[in-house]
């Protein structure tokens, strides 16, 4: 009768942390003017342009920001003026390496490199950095789109890390360029 029971609390400890644990759900969006698919979380709307220059509040913003209902957790992509070739990929890599590290000298470094997604060269870099009140998560990737570097970032607090790592990694290597 014990081993009954306590398979029971098993099986009901194990419905009720399935029933609370949520997945979450992307879907491929066509974006920038459907020169890019990009998986992104269902639930995420558009940043409003307000939230945005809150936000972001330097002159570098994004062009588009996807984000949860709080605004905490974001997608952001941006098609820059900077020239950029599939040959320029590692030295861009290098480079915001470098700039990450001098910015941000306390940052927790995840991992950086450059990988082939869907036939292009991406770069990435995956770091913690500091913030007034947390620390963000952001993983950062980058390659060339019509001659131009498009930069996409996902971004969290470090309690929402270990959630939404895997996740960000997923949209990260759904990225095709149309």
């Amino acid at each position: 009768m014990k081993k009954i029971k306590t398979i029971g609390l098993v099986i009901l400890t194990l419905a009720l942390t399935t029933a609370l644990t949520k997945v979450i759900e992307l879907e491929a969006r066509l974006l920038l003017n459907e020169r890019i698919e990009l998986k992104i979380p269902k639930n995420f709307k558009i940043m409003s342009e307000e939230l945005i220059n809150i936000k972001y509040p330097s002159q570098r913003r994004p062009t588009l920001v996807y984000s949860n209902e709080s605004g905490g957790i974001n997608v952001a992509l941006n098609l820059t003026q900077n020239k950029a070739s599939q040959q320029e990929i590692v030295a861009y890599q290098n480079n915001f390496v470098q700039t990450f590290k001098n910015l941000y000298p306390s940052a927790e470094w995840k991992d950086n490199g450059v990988k082939t997604i869907n036939g292009k060269k991406v770069g990435y870099l995956e770091l913690v950095t500091p913030a007034i009140d947390t620390e963000i998560y952001n993983l950062i990737f980058f390659t060339d789109l019509d001659g131009k570097l498009l930069i996409c970032t996902f971004n969290c607090t470090r309690k929402d890390i270990n959630k939404w790592t895997p996740v960000a990694k997923e949209i990260m290597n759904s990225l095709k360029l149309k």
